[in-house]
């Protein structure tokens, strides 16, 4: 995995979204590096599955489920954790979806969801968690959000790139704010990697995304959560409000 040097033993991570996909991998790094893992979902059934592989792989987890675009069920969730594991040391905000469909005919409804799910929910997990990194003068968050918040993105998912360029800004906006009082505020923003979520994308359009990346490929499963470590560790302890691109050089 190429996680080994980072040591999280005694830390506590959240991480949104951590069922599947980029978020159990991120889940798994952290546990393989030492943290015990609180990973949240919507749907019961991905997530007692992925709890059962982190615990396959002796890491410590707590399963919550959790609608990060939903305030009472976010503090609930918090305050969950914080029962169980007495504080929270790192948050990986990574739950998120999208929705394809050309602007001029988006349902507004779709827009909606996306906005709450990506970037409200985002907000306010960051708010609960960051309540009690401040009380603790610690913290570190990382926001997981895309190339498509660099520039136009992809075609067709109009409120998932403008959610990602608000989860850019929000990250630069916390991370400036609380600089001060011991929390860290960064963000990744993948490229294509094979997930449920970008599965058909890639299916349709990989070999165009291959040539316009420099690396001429999309991602491979381990290259996207070395970063996010690197980010919540002491390792990146002057590094806050930036965005780094984890895209085969497609954005350069």
């Amino acid at each position: 995995m190429g996680t080994v040097s980072f040591d999280f033993k005694g830390e506590v991570v959240v991480v949104t979204g951590g069922s599947r996909g980029l978020g159990l991998e991120i889940a798994h790094a952290f546990g393989y590096a030492g943290a015990q893992v609180a990973i949240t979902a919507r749907r019961e059934q991905w997530l007692t599955e992925a709890e059962k592989s982190l615990k396959d792989s002796a890491i410590s987890v707590h399963a919550l489920m959790c609608d990060v675009a939903d305030a009472s069920s976010v503090e609930q969730t918090v305050q969950q954790v914080l029962e169980k594991c007495g504080k929270i040391d790192v948050l990986v905000n990574n739950a998120g979806l999208t929705w394809g469909a050309p602007a001029e005919s988006m349902p507004l409804e779709r827009w909606q969801q996306v906005i709450d799910a990506n970037i409200t929910g985002t907000f306010l997990m960051s708010q609960a968690v960051g309540r009690h990194m401040l009380e603790r003068n610690k913290g570190a968050i990382v926001n997981v959000a895309s190339i498509a918040g660099l520039g136009g993105g992809q075609l067709n998912t109009v409120g998932y790139n403008a959610s990602k360029a608000a989860v850019i800004n929000l990250t630069r906006a916390l991370a400036v704010e609380w600089a001060d009082r011991g929390i860290r505020v960064n963000c990744i923003a993948p490229g294509m990697f094979p997930t449920r979520m970008t599965e058909a994308v890639i299916e349709r359009g990989e070999a165009i995304y291959n040539a316009t990346t420099p690396m001429g490929r999309i991602g491979k499963p381990g290259e996207l959560a070395p970063t996010v470590l690197f980010l919540a560790s002491e390792g990146a302890s002057y590094i806050t409000g930036q965005v780094v691109a984890i895209d085969g050089g497609r954005t350069a």
